[in-house]
């Protein structure tokens, strides 16, 4: 294991990692749309704004695979990861809209060491997205396994 990578020890309950800023942009709500969600209010501005989401809204859907970037940016590419076994929640609460600059943090609610497999940990996450007027747009909780420090990661990390 690369020593740089973040394991299970690095998440104490409480940790938290900041999300970079995004605006979505018109052109990648009606791409993702057309390819995986091909609702009116998803595709088509004035169908959009006909609905009760007040213009070309994201797919829930979307708002989602754009947290699960944010997430991967924000620590789950420097982590010893080794997957999830699952979200609990996941809930969309406001529209996001073209033009939206979402943002957010996800923190580390708890860390417990696998039962079964002693040398994984599993982490519960909660992570909350924001549009630019501080409206919480989704919020997830979910949990992802990530390999404990190794002794030899340890003696290479410390020379």
């Amino acid at each position: 294991m690369t020593p740089s990578l973040m394991t299970f020890e690095d998440f104490p309950p409480g940790t938290r990692f900041d999300f970079a800023p995004r605006t979505v942009t018109a052109g990648e709500i009606v791409a993702f749309a057309r390819e995986f969600d091909p609702q009116p209010m998803h595709t088509d501005e004035a169908a959009g704004k006909a609905s009760i989401l007040g213009g070309l809204a994201a797919s829930g859907w979307h708002t989602s695979a754009m947290m699960m970037r944010m997430l991967c940016d924000s620590y789950i590419d420097r982590t010893a990861g080794e997957g999830s076994p699952g979200v609990d929640r996941m809930e969309w609460k406001r529209p996001v809209l073209a033009g939206d600059t979402l943002s957010g943090y996800c923190t580390v609610l708890e860390a417990r060491q696998s039962r079964s497999r002693p040398e994984i940990g599993i982490a519960t996450f909660r992570a909350e997205l924001f549009n630019q007027r501080g409206e919480a747009v989704a919020v997830c909780d979910y949990a992802n396994m990530i390999r404990l420090r190794r002794p030899e990661d340890t003696a290479d990390a410390h020379g």
